[in-house]
């Protein structure tokens, strides 16, 4: 690349850029698809406490976040097949139909099963759309905004984690939980009259609509996985339980071996050979999983801190926060070699604001430990957002073969998928394993999570190393 051609695309590259005339329209629909899955997310945790109240099955109660990202998970899986079959105009339009229609299930639910299968079919079709909000970056936006591109996206998680809590708190408060999925089927319509305005038909590149396959096996075992590990936190003995978790985990070890050699693959072949991609995936996937802490704060807030629905919800905000505040921030640098040592660090510092939490809690909390609570959660969520941005562009870059791009690009969210129902799952079983009704199951929640992030250090930095030093 000449100089020129640089200074062209550092130019192309800056917000204005992405935000501008030509490339507003595909931003709000790239980033409004996963903000509504992100807030649905969130919005259900804070509208959970009420929900269970008025129709009952308080033992599921984590798997309305379980089932929500179990569905996710399996449709993740078929985003690229579906983006090259039906192209992007269509294949939102078919996300945006199918959630709206989960959610009008979920206001009129008369039971903690009907709720549930709303949930599914919410989470299958908000699987598609945050799939797509990545995918779609990769086929119709140049590559110099693919960063800012890739970090306002990814805000939008930190935007759900926000306004999610927030607003089902509120609902929650004056007693209209279901008031909240309607508003989420008005907010699912009005996006859907933006799409054939902002994305083309067809994308520009990829293979022929006929040979894309649904990764069909794929689907199966990370789908049986996930919800594997969810049931783990159902029974009461320690040796089912680990049972569970066991073969959930198994599931995925032969998912990974069957990926690597099938046609029809979820992952790109990249992600299996020397280089720095499987890092990057697994430093996203860690991050994503510890975030997971955030589905029992309001529960916590209510129970260890006497706050109300709103105010627990507006805690649980903390870490959406320092999300949306470190990677606004961290996007804009330019330094390579800055870039490699935040990335290296952030799950460090998740972890550092993970232990935060995890002292502070305590039974009958008074305001001063939940401020420092809130102050931990705000640390945990600046050390997903300093490191995303970059690690989403670094996946789409990092391919053998430029035309394994839209693959990486889609199996960015696939990742996000499969370790956020991990990470749910495995919230579900600590809380359901060791909850004596005061602030143990909080502790060891935090701590477990804690040490989730630390360890991911090892992979976040191994994903930076060859912008340094070359390939591996």
């Amino acid at each position: 690349m000449t100089d020129t051609e640089t200074a062209g695309s550092t130019a192309a590259g800056a917000w204005r850029a992405l935000l501008g005339p030509k490339h507003l329209g595909a931003s709000l629909v790239l980033a409004g698809g996963v903000a509504l899955y992100a807030t649905n997310e969130f919005l259900t945790i804070s509208l959970m406490p009420s929900a269970v109240a008025d129709i009952g099955g308080h033992r599921f109660y984590a798997w309305v976040t379980t089932v929500y990202l179990v569905g996710s998970v399996m449709a993740a899986t078929t985003v690229h097949a579906v983006l090259m079959r039906l192209g992007p105009r269509w294949a939102y339009l078919l996300g945006l139909s199918v959630f709206g229609l989960g959610s009008l299930g979920c206001a009129v639910a008369p039971s903690m099963e009907v709720l549930l299968a709303g949930r599914t079919v919410q989470g299958a079709a908000g699987g598609l759309l945050a799939g797509l909000g990545y995918a779609v970056i990769n086929t119709a936006l140049p590559r110099a905004l693919w960063t800012k591109a890739s970090a306002l996206v990814s805000a939008m998680w930190g935007v759900g984690t926000l306004v999610g809590p927030a607003a089902g708190g509120l609902f929650a408060q004056y007693g209209s939980w279901r008031w909240a999925f309607g508003v989420l089927v008005a907010m699912t319509a009005a996006m859907s009259m933006l799409v054939p305005v902002a994305l083309p038909a067809r994308g520009g590149a990829g293979a022929p609509a006929g040979r894309i396959r649904i990764p069909v096996w794929s689907l199966v075992l990370l789908g049986v996985a996930a919800l594997s590990v969810s049931v783990a936190g159902i029974p009461h003995d320690g040796w089912a339980t680990a049972g569970l978790v066991a073969v959930g985990v198994a599931l995925v070890g032969v998912f990974l071996a069957i990926d690597k050699r099938a046609s029809a693959a979820v992952l790109p072949p990249s992600a299996f050979r020397p280089g720095p991609l499987k890092w990057i995936y697994l430093t996203l996937g860690a991050l994503m999983a510890a975030t997971m802490v955030d589905m029992y704060v309001p529960l916590f807030g209510q129970r260890l801190g006497h706050l109300t629905p709103v105010a627990a919800g507006f805690l649980g905000a903390g870490l959406a926060i320092g999300w949306t505040a470190g990677e606004v921030s961290s996007a804009s640098l330019s330094r390579e070699r800055m870039i490699v040592r935040i990335v290296a660090i952030a799950p460090l510092v998740m972890a550092t604001g993970l232990t935060i939490g995890a002292l502070s809690l305590r039974a009958d909390a008074s305001p001063t430990w939940v401020v420092v609570w809130a102050v931990g959660l705000t640390i945990s969520g600046a050390g997903v957002g300093i490191a995303w941005p970059h690690l989403s562009a670094w996946a789409m870059g990092k391919v053998d073969d430029p035309a394994e791009g839209p693959a990486a690009a889609a199996a960015i969210n696939t990742v996000q998928v499969i370790c956020g129902a991990f990470g749910a799952a495995l919230a579900g079983v600590i809380v359901n394993v060791t909850d004596t009704g005061d602030a143990t199951a909080a502790r060891w929640l935090f701590a477990c999570f804690a040490l989730l992030a630390a360890l991911a250090a090892v992979a976040s930095t191994r994903s930076g190393r060859p912008a340094v030093a070359g390939s591996r």
